[in-house]
């Protein structure tokens, strides 16, 4: 994959302020210049941009129905009725359980949590999941991160006498359910300043809001935002504002003192003595909480998650662990047979979206394959499975098109469906699906800008090699945490040489271990090209070449900084073999 490189020079007077903030805050212009890009433009701002403070966090009892919630909450624990936590069976879902359930078992002892099976119940309320309910004589449910869509299924816990409180973040329809309390800051009429929490971070707030209300001191809350940060990072939600302060010190609460469950799944895949970030997150720690889910039932993780005893916690991590080795199997699996479908079909007809459907595909890992397949075709794309007559799918987007919309545009077609803008589910009649696909086909051609579907990597500066300093590796650290909307800085070195000892590396030799000298500095330095090994040729050719990249540790000498290199160009617009 060779991307377009797009790179916007700064204004006179982004350089100006750029430089201004430079002397004020000691740091290299060009990273003044990303604090600027990302609305910081002065020294107080910065502070409070690289010092995230609890303290800033948004009253919890400026989001509507929150005084509401509390009251009802309180009116549970006074009447000593028993209490469900019920959630979605993802990290989101898992982690925003876990934390509710824990923080509240330490008051009141007459509570349980449940998580629907994905193949048996599908997603978020469940008329098992209120029977169930019933039948243990529950008198209200907390639903976390699911609910903002289940009209029908509340009205049915309603007239067997159990009361909701919804704390969800995805899109509310124009008909809000009859919950005693709805706490979504995406509703229309809510106020509330911060629109892009998690589900956990929403079912933070609420917890907040209850300690504040029962004189429960904040610190009681610090050990749970380990639970913040995993959903934040696993969840892709904006890094900003308040879900910045959130991950910043739930990243420190999961690398100094995490709770046993996740730190028995740091030990399991391998993260123990490291400095764990939103990127090992993503890729190790809410692959595993998400595993159970979608192979067996997601009640698992919420187990582990919960567990006080550190051996029992190690047992059920490596459980889950299985799960996680048996899910990538089938990934693998799943995604290669997708990408036949997509190549066969392109070999037809060129689409601005992909919609794929096969009734053998295991329901709990088609929304892994809708994301490998709009990463390698920089597409929207639709993947279902069938479940009787039914299908059930899961779609992913592409930077700057809402799939949701697009999703919506069908709706009388569809059974059931829910999201946001990259992310979203769906349910429809099998029988419907030709018919739905060639509706989201129209709706994504007649909506979607061509360079959304253009594979671009955006630049924010250009230096030189010898500009690679620890001191510049450390500076940079302090814009984490990274995510949507604080990406990780993009860096472009432009005229390198092979410094002669750059190799093919990995078990089937797909990636570069690279050892580059940049022509301008002679400065050498070291880098890894993960799966670029196609440009190896072009690299040993002793030609010069172009590179976009992040600077990272060396995990292993943690002295040294490395380049993990995004893309490899020829100089001067050559074709790369």
């Amino acid at each position: 994959m060779h991307f377009k490189w797009k790179y916007d020079a700064p204004t006179p007077e982004e350089t100006r302020q750029a430089h201004e903030l430079s002397e004020k805050l000691n740091m290299s212009p060009f990273l003044t210049l990303l604090l600027i890009r990302r609305g910081i433009s002065t020294e107080s701002a910065a502070k409070r941009f690289f010092r995230p403070q609890l303290a800033d966090l948004i009253n919890p009892f400026l989001m509507k129905d929150m005084d509401v919630a509390v009251d009802r909450l309180n009116d549970a624990m006074g009447r000593k009725e028993r209490i469900l936590v019920y959630g979605d069976y993802d990290v989101d879902g898992c982690t925003a359980v876990a934390l509710v359930y824990k923080f509240l078992q330490q008051f009141y002892s007459n509570i349980d949590y449940y998580i629907p099976d994905r193949y048996d119940e599908g997603y978020g309320v469940s008329k098992k999941g209120i029977d169930y309910a019933k039948s243990t004589g529950v008198k209200l449910i907390i639903i976390l991160d699911c609910g903002i869509k289940a009209n029908d299924m509340i009205a049915y816990a309603k007239s067997l006498g159990i009361d909701f409180i919804i704390c969800d973040h995805h899109m509310p329809d124009d008909e809000l359910p009859n919950a005693v309390a709805i706490l979504n800051p995406k509703r229309e009429d809510d106020t509330y300043p911060f629109k892009h929490l998690c589900g956990c971070g929403v079912g933070f707030k609420f917890m907040q809001a209850f300690a504040k209300n029962n004189g429960i001191p904040f610190s009681r809350l610090i050990p749970l935002l380990d639970f913040c940060a995993v959903s934040i990072a696993a969840d892709l939600v904006p890094v900003v504002d308040e879900n910045r302060i959130l991950a910043y010190h739930g990243l420190k609460q999961l690398n100094q003192n995490p709770s046993v469950g996740l730190k028995a799944i740091i030990d399991i895949c391998g993260l123990s003595n490291r400095d764990i970030s939103m990127s090992d997150i993503i890729f190790k720690i809410g692959p595993r909480i998400n595993a159970s889910g979608r192979m067996e039932n997601g009640k698992e993780s919420v187990d582990l998650l919960v567990e006080k005893d550190f051996n029992a916690a190690l047992h059920k991590a490596r459980h889950i662990d299985e799960y996680n080795e048996q899910r990538k199997d089938i990934d693998k699996q799943m995604t290669e047979e997708a990408n036949q479908i997509v190549e066969r079909i392109e070999s037809q007809n060129h689409h601005s979206s992909i919609v794929l459907y096969d009734e053998h595909w295991k329901k709990g890992v088609i929304g892994i394959v809708a994301s490998r397949l709009t990463e390698i075709y920089f597409r929207p794309c639709v993947v279902l499975t069938r479940d009787g007559d039914l299908a059930t799918g899961s779609a992913r987007s592409v930077m700057g098109f809402d799939i949701y919309s697009a999703i919506k545009s069908c709706r009388d077609l569809l059974l059931n469906f829910g999201g946001h803008t990259y992310a979203a589910g769906l349910t429809l009649r099998w029988a419907d699906v030709p018919e739905f696909r060639r509706r989201f086909q129209h709706y994504v051609e007649e909506h979607i800008q061509p360079e959304q579907t253009e594979a671009v990597l955006r630049i924010d500066a250009e230096i030189d090699f010898k500009d690679i300093t620890k001191r510049l590796h450390n500076d940079l650290k302090r814009f984490a945490p990274f995510g949507p909307g604080n990406e990780k800085p993009m860096f472009c070195t432009i005229g390198v040489y092979d410094y002669g000892t750059s190799k093919v590396v990995g078990r089937t030799q797909e990636h570069i271990k690279l050892e580059l000298v940049d022509s301008k500095s002679g400065t050498v330095v070291n880098g890894i090209a993960f799966g670029q090994s196609a440009s190896a040729r072009y690299i040993k050719s002793k030609r010069s070449f172009d590179i976009a990249y992040t600077i990272e540790d060396n995990i292993f000498k943690h002295n040294l900084v490395q380049l993990q290199i995004e893309d490899i160009r020829p100089t001067e617009g050559e074709i790369t073999e």
